[in-house]
């Protein structure tokens, strides 16, 4: 790990009554409570909300499949998307609704409780925390032509570790994440008369749970992956660059069996003109080579809300360096590397 990147180990609020972040690092847990109403960014309070962004977005994977929903509140509008990734056909579906100033959008104050929720006339959709278990329930009537409906369960037992990042923006802006990989998963997914079950020994979750006040044009990129070793052990990788001041902390990790091991920066080499060549993610404990097998394209354009997201499907290859010198090898781990654009 960076000497310079500094793990947060104290709770504490994100913000102070000036709107300041008071602590600035890394953690392995959600120690601080997530208080926006003290954001500070415009004289106005009222102008504050559509500056703000919030979204849960959860997602499963298996040999044969990938789902993910989210919801989202990005201030000026709200979102409720989903799409389902058949790595079998190489194909894949996705729908999105979009609300005026995210009315009917609940979402919870912190990433360890609470619910999120909405109820539209052609799409209900919650994430409700109980204990250990969070559980994710989606009613689409019209997904593509055919009904969805989603019941799934994730388990988080409560020493299973995460990546949660708190980074500068600016003076005024910053971003409070929790990513938390290789959640055992079980339930259903039906689209049309067609049903995938979903079972822990063969299938994980994952929760990207993000918070936070961005400048108005943004990039990043994000590379994720749960699933298992060859030996049988769950293991995790999540990896980004992109916006806001990363001196104090990158989240780079490599998660194995729910302890996260913390990596240095690493250096994204891939081609932006064709996304479908081999990604290289390289640093002094990595050497992945990222081959993809699917595009997905998502673009967005609501005047003031815009954003291009190329994410790519593939399987990671190469060594990853633990805390404790062990070298893990990666053989063809099923995940996602993306690149995203917007302006919000």
């Amino acid at each position: 790990m960076s000497q310079l990147e500094r793990e947060i180990t104290q709770p504490s609020a994100l913000l102070d009554e000036q709107g300041g972040l008071i602590q600035v690092g890394w953690a392995r847990h959600p120690l601080l409570d997530c208080n926006l109403e003290q954001i500070r960014f415009y004289p106005v309070r009222f102008l504050q909300r559509f500056r703000v962004k919030r979204w849960d977005y959860y997602g499963v994977t298996s040999p044969h499949c990938y789902f993910s929903v989210t919801l989202a509140d990005l201030g000026y509008a709200g979102q409720v998307f989903a799409y389902a990734v058949d790595f079998i056909n190489g194909s894949y579906h996705e729908e999105t609704v979009t609300i005026p100033f995210g009315k009917g959008i609940a979402l919870p104050r912190n990433s360890d409780g609470g619910d999120s929720r909405y109820a539209g006339r052609n799409v209900r959709a919650s994430f409700r925390v109980d204990g250990e278990v969070r559980r994710v329930e989606v009613k689409w009537d019209d997904f593509g032509g055919r009904p969805l409906n989603a019941d799934l369960r994730f388990r988080l037992p409560a020493d299973h570790e995460s990546t949660v990042v708190v980074i500068p923006i600016g003076e005024r802006r910053f971003y409070y994440n929790r990513k938390i990989n290789c959640l055992p998963a079980e339930g259903t997914l039906e689209i049309g008369d067609r049903t995938t079950v979903f079972e822990p020994a063969t299938s994980l979750g994952s929760l990207d749970w993000g918070r936070g006040v961005w400048e108005y044009n943004s990039f990043w990129v994000w590379a994720s992956a749960s699933g298992f070793l060859s030996d049988g052990r769950r293991a995790g990788l999540n990896m980004g660059f992109g916006f806001g001041d990363t001196s104090a902390a990158t989240e780079n990790t490599l998660l194995l069996e729910g302890r996260i091991h913390k990596l240095p920066r690493v250096r994204f080499d891939y081609d932006a003109r064709d996304f479908m060549q081999s990604w290289r993610m390289r640093a002094d404990r990595v050497d992945l080579t990222f081959i993809p097998f699917l595009e997905r394209l998502a673009k967005t354009n609501l005047l003031l809300v815009r954003s291009e997201v190329h994410q790519l499907f593939g399987r990671y290859h190469g060594t990853v360096l633990s805390d404790e010198d062990e070298r893990v090898e990666f053989n063809g781990l099923v995940g996602w590397a993306e690149e995203h654009h917007a302006r919000w």
